[in-house]
């Protein structure tokens, strides 16, 4: 049996992109990564099936568990309700916003130029400089459509301390993590938040996969 043909650089990147904002926006798709980033199914599992109720017990067996035919009360006070575990459903996502994104990119920090070009005959500065012009433009795209925030208000290196119901999705734990929260440990990082989406609106039969059109001078 033949082995799977490996995704090549550029659809790793353009898969990477699709899912980190996939990520950041839906938070089922979000619980679907980190259930593969622990070696689980990216799908929940089915629930199981409700069995058929049992049998009722013989008038002998009733009579023999507490003597007057009668089920005894604290049996049935241990029995508690099976709790219906929530399916995570995961949605397709369109790759048009990644791929709008991408040209933005390309449009005012010239990203994929820089990506695509040889750089290992330039020098440390040369590399330097262009990477400069490619980091104001792309920033000047971000703060434009998709404006950040923290997701933490404090310093990093400051002291937090994590209540139980901390949201798992915006906080992630990192080294000795035992026992239950409240948690308190060192800001190592305070995170990134998109506050709001303003991409431009695409016209019908706009070919989105077109980052930068070809350019003939005449």
């Amino acid at each position: 049996m033949s082995e799977p043909t490996l995704p090549g650089f550029f659809t790793r990147f353009f898969l990477a992109w699709a899912a980190y904002f996939r990520t950041l926006f839906d938070a089922q798709f979000a619980a679907g990564v980190i259930r593969l980033r622990e070696g689980k199914p990216a799908l929940p599992e089915e629930a199981p099936k409700n069995k058929k109720a049992p049998k009722r017990a013989s008038e002998s067996d009733e009579s023999a568990s507490d003597g007057d035919g009668k089920a005894s009360e604290g049996s049935k006070k241990d029995k508690k309700p099976e709790e219906k575990k929530k399916e995570v459903v995961l949605r397709e996502a369109g790759p048009e916003a990644a791929l709008q994104l991408l040209a933005l990119l390309q449009r005012e920090g010239r990203f994929v130029d820089f990506l695509e070009e040889d750089v290992s005959s330039f020098s440390d500065a040369q590399i330097g400089a262009a990477a400069r012009v490619v980091h104001d433009g792309c920033r000047k795209a971000i703060r434009e459509h998709l404006p950040i925030a923290p997701v933490r208000s404090e310093d990093e290196g400051a002291r937090v301390k994590l209540e139980k119901g901390f949201d798992a999705h915006a906080v992630r734990l990192t080294g000795n993590v035992t026992g239950e929260a409240p948690f308190t440990g060192t800001l190592a990082h305070r995170g990134w938040k998109v506050k709001e989406v303003k991409l431009p609106k695409m016209t019908e039969g706009h070919d989105a996969t077109i980052v930068a059109p070809a350019e003939v001078e005449v």
